[in-house]
């Protein structure tokens, strides 16, 4: 009958406690005090403790307390006199004692893997006195082990790895299981390791735990990873004994066992004659089972007729071949090329080699294609001079350029404009011939880069380039010249015949020999008696004194023309003024002073001196002018120019008061009464002069006439009062009269026959009013009658 784990725990608990029981592990111990122990009112007597050597099995599974073992002095003469205590650890929590019989019990489960002994203490008491009759002793109960734990792998799950095509018995990885049981007692913590699935690819060693391969020549191209499961059982594998697994992951490693084969021997591609250099034609791959560095490959052209045309390389990432182009390819020259390439692995195997060569060999077609290409020069860059004097047409050079194509279309030739801005030359557009096309300088610009179109007469969309590089040959046209603005000075004091100026000349032309320069005074300088000129013959010349002493009184500045010659042809001159000043210098000659005027000034007075009083002068000046600015605008008056246009004066009324009988707001006095005085205010500046436009006469009731005169009154006053708004202002009259016979201002009843208003004067109003004047005229053609 197969037992359980429960079961065969509790079967190993009651066998031990059996033995126990039947005294096979009982011993007896006596301990005698070497000291001899007083009590009072007795003598000393021998005493010494019995107990028996405890020993309690793990995992006990019963309902009762687990007996242990008893406690026993020679003392206790069993009437009840002695009772017994326990101390140390797990007293009264896991051990307690029967203080009359000295009997121990556990009350809790042990494991010994949580702790595999106790350490306590026992001591017997008179129960009268509760004082001690032995000296206390210790004493240890230790836990006996059962096989109550499974071996364990700590560290799975596995992973290993292993080269595919190993031999039989290659080492791949170890395990280890452990088991929490007592390995010094029985066979409870012996583990032995087989091996559950994974085979018959990998074995196991029994004691060890070491994985080994079981079969050779696995290739990890058919099958690259096993799964293991791996079993460790205690007991030293027999029934009944606890077991654990875990699972191994081998991999099989890659090793350089596949040669490198390329899916098909040959391959065509196509490619047009005008795919630009270094272009990729085609990318081809060996096939190669293998990875990694094991499939690696390398590839070169080994034959064919397109060696120096084509070359290929690898793709690092893909381990392609790429073809690309290394020359230009040209329909008409050439329309097919062949190559044979080689592709082979760069790491072999010695241990392979017998697997064959590790390389393989294909045919590659190149197929040029015809395209239309653009006119083709016939060199690519033309070098032409011409000299600078050369007239407008002047024949240049020549280009010349072809349609590479069968069809040997006929070519058209430009020039660039964006690199002739300046339009100095032409080209015909047949035969090629460049001329000039403006007059040309060299000192300008001594080398013109300008681009040649050629085009297709068929195809203009075809173009082709030239460059033309056009030197510009020098002539002498330019005139030499001082080399730089001279500051010559000669000391007061200066001795005859004392160097004080050396000058040089230049020249914007670039004869092939260089320059040479001829200095001379001019005639009229020649004669002179304060300064000559002396040739250094190396293109510089030196001006000399020709007396002693020089006074800025008589004279402070001197102008020597010099003559220059170049050595062109022919040669060109020009005549250079040299400024001399007269200055006062120092021991060493160098120039203090060159003004003449410092001799007028008082000697006492400094350089410094003199800069503060022009200062003062200054700021008096200044002053002054600012004063009467300021004198004048005060006594300017309030005039406006009639040609200024001022609008930005509104003057607003619209405080509408309270009406008629409103008489506090405003003083309504003035509008009624016209025979009020007025100071009239006369304009100072200018003299009124109000010019009354003649109105045609026309019959109309006193109030017409009181509005007219109230209203050429005010006009009159705005003219000449100064503080009066502009002329353009709007002035508001607002005087409604003395009273209206026809007590009412509504158009309704002006219209009737007897009304005696007179409106015949809008007729001379203009054609905005016809319509008013017909309406209210009083004419033969009104529109009422």
């Amino acid at each position: 009958m197969k037992l359980g784990k429960v079961e065969f725990c509790h079967f190993l608990q009651i066998l031990a406690l059996f033995l126990c029981l039947s005294g096979m592990n009982q011993a007896e111990l006596t301990r005698s005090r070497s000291k001899p122990y007083f009590q009072s009112g007795r003598t000393r007597t021998k005493r010494s403790w019995v107990w028996n050597q405890f020993f309690v099995l793990e995992e006990y599974m019963g309902t009762d307390p687990l007996y242990v073992g008893k406690l026993h002095s020679d003392v206790d003469k069993g009437d009840g006199s002695i009772k017994y205590i326990l101390s140390g650890e797990g007293a009264s929590s896991i051990f307690i004692i029967d203080e009359n019989t000295g009997d121990i019990h556990a009350t809790k489960r042990l494991d010994r893997e949580e702790q595999a002994y106790y350490t306590l203490r026992a001591q017997a008491l008179d129960r009268l006195t509760n004082k001690p009759v032995e000296p206390e002793s210790e004493f240890v109960i230790k836990i006996q082990d059962i096989n109550d734990n499974e071996p364990k792998f700590l560290d799975g799950p596995y992973t290993a790895g292993v080269p595919e095509m190993s031999p039989v018995g290659t080492s791949v990885v170890q395990v280890t299981a452990t088991d929490a049981d007592d390995p010094t007692y029985g066979n409870s913590a012996r583990v032995v390791y087989s091996i559950l699935q994974g085979q018959p690819y990998f074995s196991v060693e029994p004691k060890t735990g070491v994985i080994k391969t079981a079969l050779p020549n696995m290739d990890r191209e058919a099958k690259d990873q096993y799964l293991l499961v791996i079993q460790a059982k205690d007991m030293v594998g027999q029934n009944g004994g606890l077991s654990g697994t875990t699972s191994v992951t081998v991999t099989l490693t890659d090793v350089n066992d596949n040669p490198p084969r390329f899916p098909r021997r040959s391959y065509q591609y196509n490619v047009p004659e005008s795919l630009p250099v270094a272009s990729v034609v085609a990318r081809i791959k060996a096939a190669d089972a293998d990875v990694g560095p094991n499939a690696e490959m390398e590839y070169k052209i080994v034959d064919g007729d397109g060696l120096g045309v084509f070359k290929i390389t690898v793709d690092k990432d893909t381990q392609e071949g790429i073809i690309t182009i290394q020359k230009e390819l040209d329909f008409e020259a050439k329309t097919s090329y062949t190559l044979r390439i080689e592709a082979a692995n760069m790491h072999v195997d010695p241990r392979f080699l017998s697997l064959g060569p590790f390389s393989d060999m294909t045919t590659v077609k190149i197929i040029v294609e015809d395209v239309d290409e653009p006119p083709v020069f016939t060199s690519r860059l033309y070098s032409m001079v011409v000299s600078e004097a050369a007239k407008v047409g002047t024949i240049i050079g020549t280009v010349a350029a072809h349609d590479p194509d069968a069809s040997n279309s006929p070519v058209r030739y430009s020039i660039d404009r964006n690199t002739d801005l300046e339009r100095y030359f032409n080209i015909d557009a047949n035969s090629g011939v460049i001329t000039t096309a403006k007059s040309l300088d060299r000192e300008t610009n001594a080398v013109h880069n300008i681009t040649v179109l050629a085009m297709e007469s068929q195809n203009p969309a075809q173009i082709g380039r030239g460059y033309v590089a056009i030197t510009i040959l020098d002539i002498n046209d330019n005139a030499p010249e001082f080399a730089m603005e001279y500051e010559t000075t000669v000391c007061e004091n200066a001795q005859a015949g004392q160097v004080i100026q050396k000058i040089s000349a230049i020249d914007k032309d670039d004869p092939p020999n260089g320059h040479q320069f001829y200095f001379s005074l001019t005639a009229e300088a020649a004669n002179n008696h304060n300064f000559t000129l002396q040739d250094n013959k190396d293109n510089t010349a030196t001006v000399l004194t020709k007396r002693n002493g020089f006074r800025r009184q008589e004279q402070s500045v001197f102008y020597l023309p010099i003559f220059i010659v170049d050595s062109g042809s022919p040669s060109l001159s020009s005549t250079n003024t040299l400024t001399i000043r007269v200055c006062d210098c120092d021991a060493d000659g160098i120039a203090q002073t060159c003004n003449a005027e410092a001799y007028i000034l008082p000697a006492g007075l400094s350089t410094g001196a003199l800069i503060a009083i022009l200062a003062c002068v200054l700021t008096l000046l200044v002053l002054v002018l600012l004063i009467v600015t300021m004198r004048r605008r005060k006594k300017e008056p309030l005039i406006f120019d009639e040609e200024r246009d001022i609008r930005e004066n509104i003057v607003r009324y619209d405080d509408e008061g309270g009406g008629e009988e409103d008489t506090e707001a405003f003083d309504m006095a003035a509008l009624r009464n016209l025979n009020i005085m007025r100071d009239t205010k006369t304009r100072r500046d200018v003299t009124p002069e109000i010019q009354f436009l003649s109105r045609p006469t026309f019959k109309s009731i006193p109030d017409n006439v009181i509005f007219r005169e109230f209203i050429w009154e005010r006009l009159k006053e705005a003219d000449v009062d100064p503080c009066a708004p502009p002329y353009d202002s709007l002035q508001t009259y607002a005087f409604e009269g003395n009273g209206s016979v026809a007590e009412s201002l509504s158009s309704l009843d002006s219209i009737s026959s007897n009304s005696d208003q007179n409106y015949d004067y809008l007729s001379d109003w203009g054609p905005r009013f016809k319509r008013l004047a017909d309406m209210y005229g009083t004419g033969a053609d009104c529109l009422y009658s």
